[in-house]
């Protein structure tokens, strides 16, 4: 049975898939408030102008945090199933 990417059973696999998932779920939310925190502080800077550079940079570096976020998920999913393929084929192996 092909299990495809996505799906809540993935996660639910076993204690060591339950770890992964939750690991990769503190990654995803602190890129998530760095790059909330990027945006407010850069949008804070931009009442002066003199801070307009640094805004900038804030907000290039805020959208790169964002852009993490989806990489972020693609990686735990690829993770999770080649996790369910090495216990697909220990099952087999065993059965052997």
């Amino acid at each position: 049975m092909k299990t495809p990417l996505f799906q809540h059973r993935n996660r639910e696999r076993n204690a060591d898939t339950r770890r992964v998932y939750a690991l990769y779920e503190i990654a995803h939310t602190a890129v998530d408030f760095a790059a909330a925190l990027c945006f407010l502080v850069g949008s804070v800077l931009f009442f002066w102008n003199s801070l307009e550079t640094p805004a900038i940079w804030l907000f290039v570096i805020g959208s790169a945090f964002f852009f993490l976020k989806p990489a972020i998920r693609l990686a735990r999913e690829i993770q999770l199933w080649r996790m369910g393929r090495l216990d697909r084929l220990a099952e087999r192996l065993k059965d052997e």
